[in-house]
């Protein structure tokens, strides 16, 4: 069942209304002008508005309008008896979802009635499925140097510079690159990853700029490249100091002139992309021993952000833990594990060569394997053979 705002000045068609979607089993108010159907709207949640176009006290586009900034996803369809093509036409534009023309055909507007709550559903679902992307891309913690991180990608996200993200194994490099994307004028557009490292070198140009069909054995279909599957948008080219010479030059190229060639082909395609790179490598040792172009790296890196290991950060130890705790066990389906005092001290003790993603690792461990509560004995007992010795 859906809530539905019928704002219109005739009271028979109101009626008329209210009893046939009532029937559908639809919960209807009923406004008789436009300034009660936005105090209404106001008031309360609906999941589509029916509006008349000429009304005396308000014109109907401007009741329109007036929803459309305070709930853009709100869809509001509009009725007129003085319909034509340009009237049709400037409700699209500001907004409205469908035009009806009075008198109603009731199969019609059921239909559009359906089609428009199917809509908003969707776009509920899209919002809730973002929100749960979004949590989990979140940078956890409050040290010093996680809060440099969080200031800097504040800073850099709202433009259109090129960051080049250094840090260890397991930091959460890819985290930084989300939150960049997320909270820039592109977060509407595609997010696309590339792991440089997990692509042979031969293949790794395909995969960057795509290929035509024939162009080489195994080319059997056209394929589209990470860098146009990325227009409009992000491309996170992870471990880039891995990606071969003859790719770095045509990545270069990419990023020069806006455009890319895919393999097998002559023509130029425009793109419009924000390039963000992560690399666990010593790019400036690269490039003395002429493994990464000195010339591409300029153009990657506008903006430097490095990614503290855990060691770095082992304030943070006890938010993590609870972070993961809370996660883990929600993943599980079963109630929060207690971790005591002594084992955050012996968590703080280890050396995590893997970062964070060894910290995850552990966690899970000892949420499986204890009873209700960690202890430090345990972290000995789980941690330690895996992860490394004390200080």
């Amino acid at each position: 069942m859906s809530k539905i705002l019928v704002i219109d000045d005739e009271r028979a068609i109101r009626n008329t209304l209210k009893e046939v979607l009532e029937y559908e089993k639809h919960e209807v108010d009923l406004a008789e002008d436009g300034p009660k159907g936005l105090e209404m709207f106001s008031a309360n949640s609906y999941d589509i508005v029916l509006c008349d176009i000429k009304m005396a006290k308000m014109d109907g586009i401007e009741v329109l309008c007036k929803i459309s900034e305070t709930s853009s996803d709100t869809p509001v369809v509009m009725i007129s008896g003085h319909g034509n093509i340009d009237t049709a036409v400037e409700a699209i534009k500001k907004g409205a979802y469908d035009f009806l023309e009075k008198p109603l055909d009731l199969n019609r507007l059921l239909i559009t009635i359906r089609n428009a709550i199917d809509k908003s559903t969707l776009i509920t679902q899209t919002q809730v499925l973002k929100n749960k992307v979004s949590k989990m891309y979140e940078i956890v913690g409050e040290s010093e140097a996680i809060e440099q991180v969080k200031k800097m990608i504040d800073k850099v996200a709202p433009t259109e510079a090129r960051v080049l993200i250094t840090g260890a194994n397991g930091t959460g490099k890819e985290l930084v690159a989300h939150q960049i994307h997320e909270k820039s004028t592109r977060a509407k557009g595609p997010f696309v990853e590339v792991n440089c490292a997990a692509i042979p070198s031969e293949l790794i140009e395909s995969e960057l700029f795509g290929h035509e069909k024939g162009s080489f054995t195994s080319a059997i279909k056209q394929r589209i490249g990470k860098f146009e599957q990325a227009n409009g948008g992000t491309l996170f080219l992870d471990e880039i100091g891995d990606m071969s010479l003859s790719a770095q030059a045509k990545v270069l190229r990419a990023l020069q002139e806006n455009k890319i060639t895919r393999v097998g082909s002559d023509k130029d395609i425009h793109v419009n992309v924000r390039v963000i790179t992560a690399t666990n490598k010593n790019i400036k040792k690269e490039i003395e021993n002429n493994g990464f172009r000195e010339d591409l790296y300029h153009r990657l890196s506008v903006i430097l952000i490095h990614v503290p290991s855990l060691n770095e950060r082992e304030d943070d130890i006890p938010i993590l833990a609870e972070y993961f705790n809370t996660l883990i066990c929600n993943e599980y389906g079963m109630s929060k594990k207690i971790i005591k005092k002594d084992a955050i001290i012996e968590l703080q003790k280890i050396q995590w060569t893997g970062n964070i993603r060894e910290f995850r690792n552990v966690l899970e461990r000892m949420i499986i394997l204890c009873p209700n509560e960690i202890t430090g004995n345990d972290v000995l007992a789980y941690a330690l053979p895996v992860s490394g010795t004390n200080n």
